[in-house]
């Protein structure tokens, strides 16, 4: 006679955490099986290849900072925004203080908390620990995509799902993209000489990707003014040039919102 299966509650930890992943890759499978998942990794495709050049010299920076092997590929991992990975390693490299690293990594990453509460409504059926996973793998440019393509969240399981499959498939090629060129110039960055200039190449591409996200007169307006008051403060150590810059732009661009909305009669400047 067959034993019965064994109760959950009394899995050892191994078999917690299988039954966990397997839960996992059957989720994911499920998602990738909605033609939506395709959709929207074709579409992140196209950007990915575009954003190889900062995330293969982003790899080049950490290990040319003096970061061993493995906390280049933890930092990499753990810290999936190329941005903060960029402002953070100088400061690193530099010996700065812990809350100096911390403030900068959070005053470059604000545009996230911006992102979190316009996609609230889009996600609050979730549990919490699945939005958590969702938020680190949800980039710039795939909630810049998936708003575009859904500009309403979803109201029923169905439009749920769609939604999310489109999102996810967006966001795997992302960090596959990512990860991969990240890698190749973490482990080639030591063999690389220094006079090609990687440093200038990875600040072009982070360049080209500002300008495509400048899409509205204020985004452009903010921009210029962050970059205006990150070169007039260049003096600042530890690079607090880059923190004050965007408290600048964030306020004067507060102030000057209003009155651009005034000649449209109310309406998105």
């Amino acid at each position: 006679m067959p034993l019965p299966p064994e109760p959950r509650d009394e899995l050892t930890p191994h078999g917690r955490l299988g039954n966990w992943v397997a839960g996992r890759i059957e989720s994911f499978a499920h998602t990738a099986r909605h033609p939506l998942f395709w959709v929207g990794a074709r579409e992140m495709s196209g950007i990915s290849v575009g954003l190889t050049a900062w995330s293969f010299m982003t790899g080049v920076a950490m290990v040319k900072s003096g970061m061993s092997l493995t906390e280049a590929v933890l930092m990499s991992l753990l810290v999936f925004a190329g941005s903060a990975q960029l402002a953070a390693i100088p400061l690193i490299a530099a010996g700065a203080p812990l809350w100096v690293i911390l403030a900068t990594a959070f005053c470059v990453n604000l545009r996230f908390v911006v992102f979190s509460l316009h996609l609230r409504d889009y996600f609050m059926f979730l549990p919490r620990s699945r939005r958590l996973w969702l938020g680190y793998f949800t980039g710039d440019v795939t909630y810049v995509l998936y708003t575009r393509r859904f500009p309403k969240p979803a109201e029923t399981e169905r439009q749920r799902r769609a939604q999310m499959s489109y999102l996810w498939g967006g966001n795997v090629c992302n960090w596959v993209f990512w990860q991969t060129f990240g890698f190749a110039g973490i482990f080639l960055g030591a063999a690389l000489p220094e006079r090609w200039g990687l440093e200038f190449a990875g600040t072009l591409a982070l360049l080209a990707v500002t300008c495509s996200l400048a899409t509205t007169q204020m985004r452009a307006l903010s921009a210029l003014i962050a970059a205006a008051a990150a070169v007039a403060l260049f003096g600042l150590p530890y690079r607090l040039n880059i923190v004050a810059a965007i408290v600048v732009a964030v306020a004067l661009s507060l102030a000057i919102e209003p009155r651009l909305r005034k000649p449209h009669g109310g309406g998105h400047a």
